[in-house]
């Protein structure tokens, strides 16, 4: 396993992706944990971690210029809570085929202000009777997840049920 140095990001690919956006590209390196990435100095719109052994989201300095993740095919099974301070302007997170199980491992996403893609398919999560319902309650300003569209009206009606749900919970349970 290759570990996440200021080499490796200096010596990995860097360039201008299809969007227009600064991309440094560390997929396939056998990247355990995430560390170092102070290395980027924040010159990065996007980063590409596809195809490591990534277990937990953590250990994220700020990164305000950053504005898409794409973890395919790791182990996350965790994300950081302060996930939000750290990636202020991250608008795409794409964590399809990880190891995410519970619902409140997802709870750490809500604090990305401006995070509008979310892609968790592949994650032990998505089988959850409630999943879609919770994210979109959780995440309001998600607009496409797991790369399908959150029409208003569905919006609107998940937002209904859960608040339906939720307070019948709390009726019966108090």
């Amino acid at each position: 396993m290759v570990r996440l140095t200021s080499e490796l990001i200096d010596d990995s690919k860097q360039y201008i992706n299809a969007v227009n956006d600064r991309e440094l590209n560390l997929r396939g390196c056998k990247i355990p944990a995430i560390e170092n990435l102070g290395g980027t100095r924040n010159q990065f719109d996007t980063i590409d971690f596809t195809d490591n052994d990534i277990r937990k989201l953590d250990n994220l300095p700020t990164l305000s210029r950053l504005r898409s993740l794409l973890f395919h095919n790791n182990r996350i099974q965790q994300i950081q809570p302060t996930i939000g301070n750290a990636l202020p302007g991250l608008t795409m997170l794409i964590l399809t085929n990880n190891n995410i199980c519970e619902l409140g491992d997802l709870e750490p996403l809500a604090s990305l202000p401006k995070l509008e893609y979310l892609s968790l398919i592949g994650n032990p999560v998505v089988h959850k009777p409630q999943y879609r319902l919770f994210v979109i309650f959780k995440m309001p300003q998600v607009r496409v997840l797991d790369f399908k569209r959150v029409r208003l009206a569905v919006r609107m009606f998940f937002y209904s049920l859960h608040r339906l749900v939720f307070s019948t919970h709390s009726i019966q349970g108090g």
